[in-house]
């Protein structure tokens, strides 16, 4: 059975962090964490990602698009909340704009908190991520449909 996990897209989005947790998950690509190990291939086009890894809570301006990248990645998908910002809102959570968490405008399968994130707690829970996936593509082949989404 071809698994998705073996070469899986991973797209980042800042929603509107501080840049901390966004330095550490540029860190994961370094030679130093090198998540690339683990077959991960970064990408930038919504069209090709497995897996979405967010940082930042949700604003006003960010929201739209946020849902949007969502709805553009093909099933099955992953999301990763990273940094305490992305899973909660964190400090953020009480300004005028902020509308909290990733999981407010679409659903999180996995959350890693930190302020920031460090590179080893991202790698884990991309790690779960690629789990998550694995199961995900095997219900979503079960009810059906093909591999990211087309149906057979």
């Amino acid at each position: 059975m071809n698994k998705v996990s073996k070469s899986p897209w991973l797209l980042h989005y800042d929603a509107s962090s501080c840049n901390g947790c966004d330095i550490e998950v540029l860190d994961c690509l370094t030679p130093k964490y090198d998540i690339e190990r683990f077959g991960i291939i970064n990408t930038g086009d919504p069209f090709q990602a497995d897996i979405l890894l967010i940082t930042g809570g949700v604003n006003s301006q960010t929201e739209s698009v946020v849902k949007q990248i969502y709805s553009q990645m093909p099933e099955p998908k992953v999301v990763v909340a990273v940094g305490i910002c992305a899973c909660t809102g964190g400090v953020f959570k009480e300004c005028y704009n902020i509308r909290g968490g990733i999981d407010t405008v679409i659903p999180v399968d996995v959350y890693v908190p930190g302020c920031a994130a460090r590179p080893e707690s991202i790698i884990d829970g991309v790690v779960k991520a690629l789990e998550i996936l694995d199961e995900k593509q095997a219900e979503h082949k079960k009810n059906g449909g093909g591999a990211h989404g087309i149906s057979k």
